[in-house]
């Protein structure tokens, strides 16, 4: 399939590329592209103008600061599971890209891209929440900072306005023991349901409209997951349940299953 008719844009600073979003109408941000183009191409988005930020240099850092480390806007997930600074780090979030689909895609798609997608089945995003990171927005503004907490709108839907680019997200280090655990049908799959445990911060994701933070006593209270030809609501209930059981041992360590 073909996507719809759009207006391309390629800046070569961010300072350009925040101009154009912040005067265009329904504009979209383009970098790694392994969600928005197959939406595209299936014509569930149709945006006037695409704002690709993938000729800024110097977009692509991977640094530490602040007790935690903090990744740019092109820096792509396969850097990432590279990467010896995430590996000391923060471990974590090196065990949750690696579960992001496949090596291929890996190797185009961008961290920040996926947390601004907001997928609720999605890996980065519960990782940033059960870390209690944070990204920065840019805007002809200036730097907006939103804490995870508050990203998370809905589906696909964050706090993110119109006119803002995310510039770096930053994840804070593991806190042990440190674990993401998920159920797909097959590897690279999006996950059915699955949970994330940060010291003693659990992130759930799958089972809601966002990443959500649990209660361990009671972890599906006021979850209200879809339902679809991969799963039953009921049963992702159940595997996040039986994930939680699993994630809470007192022995379990950094690990990660799939």
């Amino acid at each position: 399939m073909k996507p719809p008719p759009f207006e391309y844009h390629a800046p070569a600073t961010v300072e350009e590329a925040c101009g154009l979003l912040g005067s265009l109408e329904d504009a979209k941000v383009l970098a790694g592209g392994q969600s928005l183009i197959p939406l595209l191409n299936f014509r569930l988005a149709r945006p006037a103008h695409l704002v690709d930020v993938n000729r800024i240099a110097g977009l692509d850092r991977i640094y530490e600061r602040d007790g935690g480390v903090a990744m740019q806007a092109l820096v792509r997930q396969a850097a990432v599971e590279d990467s010896e600074l995430v590996a000391r780090v923060c471990p974590l979030l090196a065990d949750a890209v690696r579960l992001v689909a496949h090596r291929v895609i890996r190797n185009r798609g961008t961290v920040c891209g996926s947390i601004a997608h907001a997928d609720p089945a999605s890996e980065l995003p519960a990782v940033l929440l059960a870390l209690g990171g944070q990204i920065v927005a840019r805007s002809t503004r200036g730097d907006r900072t939103i804490p995870a907490s508050e990203l998370f709108a809905g589906v696909f839907e964050t706090a993110l306005e119109p006119d803002e680019l995310m510039v770096e997200a930053w994840f804070p280090a593991s806190r042990r023991p440190a674990v993401i655990l998920e159920e797909s049908r097959r590897h690279g799959d999006f996950a059915l349901a699955g949970v994330v445990r940060a010291g003693e911060r659990l992130a759930l994701f799958g089972v809601a409209a966002t990443p959500v933070l649990a209660d361990p006593r009671d972890p599906a209270r006021g979850l209200q997951p879809s339902a679809d030809l991969e799963a039953t609501a009921e049963f992702r209930l159940h595997l996040v349940r039986a994930a939680m059981r699993v994630a809470c041992l007192p022995t379990i360590s950094a690990t990660t299953s799939a």
